[in-house]
């Protein structure tokens, strides 16, 4: 026995997702009028009749009571995990109404495509066209998200963390297209369904991040293609050993050739960047602040020249600073100074700088330079007092003239 069940995936859920709660609870209470308490009863009869959907006369509301309707047990609770684990942060991206249409719309979509590639009458039940539309909408909207499957093989229970494009192109290409139709399934189970369900799902997902429906950000589909379409043009005008030259030394370069292995290591270089870059904004969004200080210090050992947006590079020379780690705060925020030397937080930043240096590392000629630089600018006179103050004792401490007031 072999079986493979995804739990849960990384992508954070930042409001309730409170839609696809209530879509698990109607499935499960419908499940238990229609297929246990109503059994064998004239409403199996009139479920059978008149809610399923049938392939050949589908009645308008059809399209839509099928959705709510399942065969067995088993159904139910593999239909209901797949949505649990993929819809609450999908719902959670969408919010409630966008997601609720979504969701029926998907159920629609996967009927009719069922409907069309049928070559015999037969019926549909089950959510699996819609939760299908989900799946390929969380691989859209959370591409690069890892997912925790179980792994049940005889008696032994493993654990493992994959990426979502692994397990959703698994369940798409191998299983549904390969293993199981060649094991007799595909009358039993409506394959075609699930296939209309998952490119209406992708292509409408992504559809709403290219008109911007959905918030965008580093990490959707659309921002890995972009940079990857950056990374090639990129790659494509340093292809030139001379160009690659110029860039790098500017009018004084020379012609150099560039081994293969060489260029190799930098695109990968590039690609690690790129991705710490893309992880630190999201921690940085998600509030964890500390997780992303972590990242920022592994950035910086691939390229120490890294800097990143203001309020993110102010956000985590912040938390070292909150954290007793003076060097690491005093180069965060010198990096942004250096970044973005005409902000509006420049001048409170530098005279932070010039006490940092002075008081915490006992670099009194970095104080000094950036107290010097900070006078010229100040108008408060509060301020002002605090930086003569300041600089009066770095210039003592470097026996230099004390500043004029």
């Amino acid at each position: 026995m072999l079986l493979v069940i995804p739990i849960r995936t990384e992508s954070e859920i930042k409001r309730t997702p409170t839609v696809n709660f209530a879509l698990i609870g109607v499935n499960a209470l419908l499940f238990l009028v229609f297929n246990v308490m109503l059994a064998n009863t004239p409403a199996t009869q009139f479920r059978n009749l008149y809610l399923t959907f049938q392939s050949d006369q589908p009645a308008f509301h059809q399209f839509f009571t099928y959705q709510f309707l399942h065969a067995d047990a088993w159904h139910l609770l593999g239909n209901m995990l797949f949505l649990w684990v993929f819809g609450n942060s999908v719902n959670a991206k969408m919010g409630n109404l966008q997601y609720l249409l979504f969701y029926i719309s998907g159920g629609v979509f996967a009927a009719w495509g069922y409907a069309l590639m049928a070559t015999v009458p037969s019926q549909l039940v089950g959510a699996s066209g819609a939760i299908a539309a989900v799946t390929t909408a969380y691989l859209a909207l959370f591409p690069r998200s890892r997912v925790t499957v179980l792994v049940w093989v005889f008696i032994l229970i493993h654990f493992f963390e994959l990426p979502a494009m692994v397990i959703i192109g698994l369940k798409i290409i191998v299983w549904d297209n390969i293993i199981s139709p060649s094991l007799g399934g595909q009358e039993a189970v409506a394959y075609s369904a699930h296939l209309a369900g998952y490119f209406f799902g992708f292509a409408s997902a992504l559809g709403l991040l290219f008109i911007r429906c959905l918030p965008r950000d580093q990490f959707d589909i659309l921002a890995l293609w972009k940079r990857w379409h950056q990374r090639r043009q990129l790659t494509s005008a340093l292809s030139d050993p001379a160009a690659a030259a110029r860039a790098q030394y500017g009018t004084v370069a020379r012609p150099v050739s560039v081994d293969p292995k060489v260029r190799a290591t930098e695109e990968h270089r590039f690609d690690q960047i790129a991705d710490l870059r893309s992880r630190i904004s999201g921690a940085m969004e998600g509030g964890d602040v500390k997780e992303a200080g972590r990242l920022y210090e592994e950035l910086l050992t691939i390229d120490p020249t890294q800097c990143l947006s203001e309020r993110h590079q102010l956000g985590i020379a912040r938390e070292f600073y909150d954290h007793g780690r003076a060097p690491e705060a005093a180069a965060a925020f010198d990096r942004c100074v250096a970044c973005y030397p005409d902000s509006s937080e420049a001048g409170n930043v530098r005279l932070l700088l010039g006490i940092m240096y002075a008081r915490d590392l006992k670099e009194y000629d970095a104080a000094d330079k950036h107290l010097t630089a900070l006078m010229g600018t100040l108008r408060d006179q509060t301020r002002r007092d605090q930086c003569l103050h300041w600089l009066a004792m770095v210039r003592a401490a470097l026996g230099r003239p004390a500043p004029e007031g």
